[in-house]
Formats: structure tokens, C-alpha cells, sequence
């Protein structure tokens, strides 16, 4: 039988369920069948969207490269970010991935304006008075290994907070951390757009 579940993964978590000496896992919030895996990952200081399965061929859609599905991230920054890092996030960068340079394709970024309402952070963030933290979005159709964080980085604005909210038209709306939600196959393919 297949399963289909999102999650909103916590933060300072693992993306897995196997245990790991002084880690929190996924297993810390969620039981579901034995054969039912995360697709992808987020890192272990990310939070949010992460669906879970053991349908083979969605996990092979949402991970091949060929499919480019769109996700939103939701990132707070250190600083006051500015237009012109925008716009080089908005152009690509190039960052390190496996020893190598990678310029990033193009994305979608932008500076939240308006006020977000994200769940607490536990641990928060260091709050510094005289140094605001701007909060933006990206929309990214690739995912390399912590390539949010080496794009701010990059254009000077390090991320301080990183959450994955919406992979298509799959989204967090409204859930917290250590939430999970069964859907439909149907439902969840219909939000995938496959």
C-alpha cells in the first residue's frame, strides 16, 4: 500500500529515521510504516516541508534533475539586505559544491516586505539590536547541498534561518514544526503537478 505524508521537519533535526547518537531524527516526531522514507532532505539546521513515502516513482520525479520542481524557501538573512544582492541571487551565483565551482541557474528572490508569521525557533536566533535580519524568499528549481546558505553567503547576507515552504503547490501553510499531514495520492500528485 502506498503512503503519503508531509511534515514540517524541525529544526536541528536529521532527515532520516535511523538513530544517531545525541541527533534528533524524524523518529523523535513521527511514526509511520517502516517503509516509508523522506524524499530528498533538508539539513540538519533547516526546517520545513519534507514529504515522506514509499511511493518509488514519485521519489524519482521529485529527485531527478530533468523535473526541476519549483520550491520556495523562506530565509532570514543577516543584515539589511539589499536589491543588488537580490538581483545576483536572481541571476545565479557561484558556489562550491564538492570542491568545485557551480554557478546556480537563475532564480526567483525577493525581500518580504510585509510581516510573516513563523512558528518559534528552538533554540532562536541571535538577536542583535543594532543588525537587522531581513527576511526573503527564493524559488529554486535545482538543490544542491546547502545551496541556500552558500547563495547569501556569497552576496554577503549569511542565512540565519532556512525554511522550506512549499515545494509546486505543496505548502506549510499553517502547520508547525513536528506536524504531519496523510494526503491522497491523488491529492499529493495534483499538488506536484505530475
Amino acid at each position: 500500500m502506498l503512503h503519503y505524508f508531509i511534515t514540517y521537519k524541525p529544526f536541528n533535526t536529521l532527515s532520516q529515521f535511523s538513530s544517531v547518537e545525541n541527533k534528533q531524527t524524524l523518529a523523535n516526531f513521527f511514526s509511520v510504516p517502516k517503509d516509508v522514507y523522506p524524499v530528498g532532505r533538508l539539513d540538519y539546521d533547516s526546517e520545513g516541508l519534507l514529504i515522506l513515502t514509499n511511493d518509488k516513482k514519485l521519489n524519482h520525479h521529485l529527485l531527478n534533475p530533468l523535473y526541476a520542481h519549483k520550491r520556495e524557501y523562506w530565509v532570514q538573512v543577516d543584515g539589511a539586505i539589499t536589491p543588488q544582492a537580490i538581483q545576483q541571487l536572481c541571476n545565479g551565483v557561484e558556489i562550491n559544491v564538492n570542491g568545485k565551482m557551480y554557478k546556480t541557474k537563475n532564480a526567483i528572490a525577493e525581500i518580504i516586505n510585509e510581516q510573516i508569521i513563523v512558528p518559534e525557533r528552538n533554540p532562536p536566533i541571535r538577536f542583535r539590536k543594532e543588525i537587522p535580519a531581513s527576511w526573503i524568499k527564493i524559488f529554486l528549481t535545482e538543490g544542491k547541498n546547502r545551496q541556500v546558505r552558500k547563495m547569501t553567503a556569497k552576496v554577503g547576507f549569511p542565512t540565519l534561518r532556512l525554511i522550506r515552504y512549499s515545494i509546486e503547490q505543496l505548502s506549510l501553510t499553517n502547520m508547525q514544526p513536528g506536524e504531519i499531514i496523510q494526503l491522497s495520492q491523488k491529492t499529493i500528485y495534483k499538488k506536484l503537478l505530475l
